[in-house]
């Protein structure tokens, strides 16, 4: 019934702060949408940023978003781009479970406290830490 995951909403305290943080820590793309709303979009997928009480179908609070993103880079290559950028890696290497086997993984916040986790799946040509 379900084949992919299409778009994921983050609650987040300022909109335009989170944009510049994913474009700069993930390399993500800024996207505009219905009544001047923003995205963050990367490969065939899209985080929306809503504020708290924009959307009242919802109960979402900031910081309460716990992602799982797959990199095509290495672990090596990603640790070293969030030193760059002066993220704190909370957490990893470490092996966890992913939707299709076992991953590599390092964890984050974004700047509402949101966990990020990034994460490769294992195969001949990656090393894993």
């Amino acid at each position: 019934m379900i084949s992919h995951i299409d778009h994921v909403v983050l609650t987040v305290s300022d909109i335009d702060a989170s944009v510049c943080f994913y474009q700069r820590v993930l390399l993500m793309q800024e996207s505009s949408f219905t009544n001047g709303r923003k995205a963050l979009k990367f490969g065939n997928q899209k985080i929306n940023l809503q504020l708290l009480d924009q959307e009242p179908r919802n109960h979402a609070r900031v910081g309460s978003g716990d992602l799982c993103l797959i990199t095509d880079w290495s672990l090596d290559n990603v640790i070293k781009h969030l030193t760059n950028e002066h993220v704190e890696i909370i957490e990893g290497p470490v092996q966890k479970t992913g939707a299709v086997g076992l991953i590599q993984s390092v964890y984050f916040v974004d700047l509402d406290a949101n966990l990020i986790e990034i994460s490769v799946y294992p195969n001949d040509d990656i090393d894993i830490l």
